[in-house]
């Protein structure tokens, strides 16, 4: 089963392509996304991969957190699931 994990203090030059990469080398990456602002399309400095076994993920953790990726020294962990926010009433008609 695949697990999710959160990546954080990335380069914001950054690609999904170099994510993926990077964590290949811990097993099979089933997906990399680097989240990016919706107006300004400009990285926001952390992104999430997908590895193919909780094994993979935990060796992923254990080889890239604290690491370097650039000129940054990025955090891996378990991603957490999305929690509801609550709406800011000031947008609402």
């Amino acid at each position: 089963m695949a697990k999710k994990l959160y990546v954080g203090s990335l380069p914001y030059d950054a690609t999904d392509d170099q994510l993926a990469k990077l964590f290949s080398a811990a097993g099979t990456v089933e997906s990399a996304k680097i989240i990016v602002d919706k107006f300004s399309g400009r990285s926001k400095g952390f992104g999430f991969v997908e590895m193919s076994s909780e094994e993979e993920a935990q060796k992923a953790i254990e080889m890239f957190d604290k690491s370097k990726m650039g000129d940054r020294s990025i955090v891996v962990n378990e991603a957490r699931p999305m929690e509801e926010r609550p709406r800011d009433r000031k947008w609402e008609n």
